[in-house]
C-alpha cells in the first residue's frame, strides 16, 4: 500500500514540475512577443513617433519631407503649391526642373533613420527676439540636428543661440553662403527657386525674382535638401488647418523636425511682450512688425499645444 502512495506521489510531482516547465515557458514566450510587438522607436526617454491620438490626427509619418529623384508629385499637390506664387508653368516643365536638379545634387535625402538604439535630438531654432539675454546657447549647441531659418545670425550672439548649425532652412531671397558641414535646405515656393538652386551652383543665376536674390551661392553640394512641396502642403492643411496663405518657414522647420528627430527642442518663436514679431539681432524700427501672409498666433498656439502633449520641449526665452 506504503508503495503504491510512493509512486503515486512521484506522479504527482513530476506532473507538477512538468506543469510548472510548461507555464514557465508560455510566460517568457509571451512576454517577448509583448516586448517585440511594444519595442520602443527610439533611445529617447519619450519618442515623438510614439502613438498619441491627438497628435496622430495631423502626424503623418507618410509623407516625404524632402524630394528624391524617385518621388513623383502628385498634380493635386503640385496645383496647389503653383498657386503660392502665381507659378505659370506646368508639371511637365516642374518635372523636367527637378530631373535636372537631381542631375547636380544627392538624388536621396541625407537623413539618418530611426532605431530603437538611437536618440536623435533637434533643436529648432527660430528668430525671435525673446532669445537674447536667454543663455541658450551651450543647450542649444549640445543637440544632434540643429536647425536654424533664413538669416539668423550666430556671430556674436552664441551665448544665447549657440555657435552650431547642421541645417540652413532658407528660400532664395533669404540666402546665404554656409560652411561645408551645413545642410542647405531649400523650401521652394516656385519652380524659379529650384532654377535658381541649380543656376546658383553652376553658372550663376541669371533670372528674376520679386526681390534681388544671390547669383552665386558657397555651399557644399553633397549637403543639399529641398522641402516637398506636397510636405509644404500637409503642414498648411494638416497642421494650420489651412490658415493664413502658407506657413512660414520656422513652423515648416518645426514640423520637419518632428518627422526626422526623436527628441525636438524648441527655441525663439514668438513674438515679444509688445506683440512685436521682431528679431534678437536687429532693433525693431516698425513698432507694428507682424507676420504677414503667416498665422503667427496660430502657430505660436500650435507650439504650445505640441508641448502640453509632450510631442516637444518649448524654451520661450521669457
Amino acid at each position: 500500500m506504503m508503495s503504491k502512495v510512493r509512486v503515486l506521489i512521484s506522479l504527482l510531482c513530476v506532473t507538477g514540475v512538468c506543469v510548472f516547465l510548461r507555464d514557465s515557458s508560455l510566460e517568457t514566450f509571451l512576454e517577448r512577443s509583448l516586448q517585440h510587438q511594444y519595442t520602443r522607436p527610439c533611445a529617447c526617454e519619450k519618442c515623438v513617433s510614439e502613438d498619441d491620438p491627438l497628435f496622430m490626427q495631423r502626424f503623418n509619418k507618410s509623407v516625404e519631407p524632402f524630394l528624391s529623384a524617385k518621388y513623383s508629385l502628385s498634380e493635386d499637390d503640385f496645383s496647389w503649391w503653383k498657386g503660392l506664387q502665381a507659378e505659370k508653368r506646368n508639371l511637365t516643365f516642374y518635372n523636367t526642373t527637378v530631373d535636372n536638379l537631381f542631375k547636380i545634387f544627392p538624388s536621396n535625402p541625407d537623413v539618418v533613420g530611426p532605431s530603437p538604439d538611437r536618440c536623435r535630438t533637434c533643436a529648432v531654432v527660430g528668430n525671435s527676439v525673446n532669445l537674447k539675454r536667454s543663455h541658450y546657447g551651450p543647450l542649444i549647441d549640445s543637440h544632434d540636428v540643429i536647425l536654424r531659418m533664413n538669416h539668423g545670425r550666430t556671430e556674436g550672439y552664441e551665448a544665447d543661440v549657440g555657435k552650431r548649425t547642421t541645417h540652413r532652412i532658407f528660400y532664395p531671397e533669404s540666402s546665404m553662403d554656409l560652411d561645408n558641414t551645413t545642410h542647405l535646405v531649400l523650401v521652394p515656393f516656385k519652380i524659379l527657386d529650384l532654377e535658381w538652386l541649380i543656376g546658383a551652383f553652376t553658372t550663376g543665376f541669371s533670372g528674376k525674382s520679386y526681390m534681388p536674390v544671390n547669383s552665386k551661392i558657397k555651399a557644399k553640394k553633397d549637403l543639399v535638401m529641398v522641402i516637398n512641396p506636397a510636405f509644404m502642403r500637409y503642414v498648411h492643411v494638416k497642421w494650420l488647418e489651412e490658415k493664413g496663405r502658407y506657413p512660414s518657414t520656422g513652423f515648416m522647420a518645426l514640423v520637419l523636425a518632428l518627422h526626422i528627430c526623436d527628441e525636438v527642442n524648441v527655441f525663439g518663436y514668438g513674438a515679444d511682450k509688445d506683440g512685436n514679431w521682431s528679431h534678437y539681432w536687429e532693433k525693431l524700427r516698425d513698432k507694428k512688425f507682424k507676420t504677414g501672409i503667416h498665422p503667427g498666433n496660430h502657430e505660436y498656439e500650435m507650439i504650445q499645444q505640441l508641448a502640453k502633449q509632450l510631442k516637444l520641449n518649448f524654451y520661450t526665452g521669457w
